[in-house]
């Protein structure tokens, strides 16, 4: 166990081995997914299961913790995985290859995870999962957007029907009230106003064009600091939960 003493001088051996035992569930390995689970794993958590349907491409390298020249082409969960038993060879780590919803959703949370980490950025999905999670009394942690945003100082954490600013929020709460939910979900988000300037971007060829689903969204730009530090937050919620 050289590789964890580190965090066993800081939280001790009890509570080490509950993260070790812990099984954790991470929706969406895009910018933010993927720290968090890098930071999990660093941390010594031992059972993941990992889902998203893309794959890794040129423009993930500015932010995607396991994108580069090398990885390219590579689905996110299989380059996630590989990662994560790099780290700890001991831990065991399924990866999903699917796009979450209706058909597969609750099957996959029928595994009971100890903590849900939703790090999807598409609302309709994003709603249903929450509203899953929350009717099956699930500990969760959910990412608001992350994207066009610079200010690490303005990221914050509490309950997403408390949070401000943040559209993404804002719609997921109508979404949520609607079923009769109105507290209970924890979030990480930013009080930082988007630049509307940034919100055109060039197509990206070769990114999701198979998976694009619903309306057609812009491609919105990312700042790496921002987007590794939302999956920092998440990570550490998710150990302190956990704990």
């Amino acid at each position: 166990m050289d590789r964890f003493t580190r965090i066993i001088q800081v939280i001790g051996e009890s509570s080490f081995h509950r993260l070790q035992l812990a099984r954790i569930t991470i929706f969406g390995l895009g910018a933010v997914g993927a720290w968090a689970a890098e930071m999990l794993a660093r941390s010594g958590a031992g059972h993941f299961t990992l889902v998203d349907f893309d794959q890794i491409a040129k423009s993930n390298i500015n932010r995607h913790v396991c994108a580069a020249e090398s990885t390219i082409g590579i689905p996110k969960v299989e380059a996630m995985k590989t990662r994560i038993l790099d780290i700890n060879p001991k831990a065991e780590v399924k990866a999903l290859k699917l796009f979450a919803d209706y058909t597969n959703r609750d099957s996959i949370l029928d595994e009971n995870p100890d903590i849900v980490i939703d790090a999807i950025d598409s609302l309709g999905p994003k709603a249903a999962l929450l509203e899953s999670i929350y009717n099956r009394n699930l500990k969760v942690i959910s990412s608001m957007g992350a994207a066009l945003k610079t200010d690490i100082t303005a990221i914050h954490t509490g309950d997403l029907f408390d949070s401000t600013v943040c559209p993404l929020a804002r719609n997921l709460r109508k979404y949520l009230r609607r079923r009769g939910i109105d507290h209970g979900i924890q979030c990480v988000y930013s009080t930082e106003a988007p630049d509307k300037d940034a919100l055109k971007a060039p197509d990206e060829e070769g990114e999701d064009i198979q998976y694009q689903r619903g309306r057609v969204r812009n491609i919105l730009g990312s700042y790496p600091p921002v987007t590794a530090v939302f999956g920092i937050t998440i990570a550490d919620l998710a150990i302190k939960s956990l704990l």
